[in-house]
């Protein structure tokens, strides 16, 4: 029994898995702040979860890792 391909390959389908990508990353931004003990306001969180551009998430956890105060991701 073969299984049609095409849907895996089409636009929605690759928009769609980029989207999961970019809510997997936002919440793994917000997770890492609060394991740091960094407190993360209501703001942050919406801004960050509400991020789809994975460029800009990747940017945003690698600040994560070292800044002191959440808002400081936004920064440069």
């Amino acid at each position: 029994m073969s299984v049609p391909l095409e849907y895996f390959r089409s636009e929605t389908s690759q928009r769609l898995r980029a989207e999961g990508r970019a809510e997997g990353r936002a919440e793994g931004v917000v997770q890492v702040l609060e394991l740091r003990g960094v407190v993360v306001s209501d703001d942050v969180r919406e801004r960050v979860l509400g991020c789809v551009d994975e460029r800009r998430l990747e940017e945003w956890m690698a600040k994560a890792v070292v800044v002191a105060v959440a808002e400081e991701i936004f920064e440069g």
